[in-house]
């Protein structure tokens, strides 16, 4: 009888450290950064869609200003040849990768509104104004997804590494940090606007 009983008590702290070790939250963690690195793709999928309307837009009034048009197109096939898999979001040199290729796609967006501010008719043009918004809108969307994204790598890092977590992931799971969505080089500095 008093054995049952203390394996009974046994099966019991067991039971209760299993449910208290994180195994299956450290599981749901990791997938909410997967789906947030989705939502990341997504719209950095959608911004390369949009792109290339808004060059056909912007061709058929600024004909001359093929350099910047191909600076944009060409960064455009860049950062959409360059992807990060959900096994790579630890690879702290495929995240840069990625950030470098969107970076060089961004400017050539700038220097793309540098070219449409020279063209009174195209701004006008209720078509590009359309495809200037949704860029504008994607823009934003791909930020918030941004933020989004490293606030489940926050959640996700943190829950391996706090304790009993940390035991249950270096004993049964092995999962690895995941890396963040940083700035780019150069984007704290302050732009320069002259008219």
């Amino acid at each position: 009888m008093r054995k049952a009983l203390v394996a009974t008590l046994l099966w019991i702290v067991f039971a209760a450290m299993v449910s208290g070790c994180g195994y299956n939250q450290m599981q749901r963690l990791e997938e909410n950064v997967f789906k947030a690195w989705g939502d990341v793709e997504s719209n950095l999928q959608r911004r390369g869609d949009l792109i290339p309307n808004l060059v056909e837009t912007v061709k058929g009034y600024a004909a001359h200003e093929r350099e910047t048009l191909e600076a944009v197109i060409n960064a455009r096939a860049k950062a959409t040849s360059v992807t990060v898999a959900p096994k790579q979001l630890g690879d702290a040199a495929a995240m840069q990768r990625l950030q470098a290729a969107q970076g060089e796609l961004s400017s050539a967006l700038a220097r793309l509104m540098v070219v449409v501010e020279r063209y009174p008719d195209l701004k006008a043009n209720q078509n590009f104004l359309d495809l200037q918004n949704q860029l504008e809108g994607t823009e934003n969307r791909i930020n918030v997804a941004r933020q989004r994204y490293n606030q489940a790598v926050e959640s996700f890092n943190y829950s391996i590494r706090k304790f009993p977590n940390s035991l249950t992931n270096n004993i049964l799971l092995n999962l690895e940090r995941k890396e963040y969505f940083k700035a780019e080089e150069g984007a704290k500095a302050v732009p320069k606007v002259t008219f």
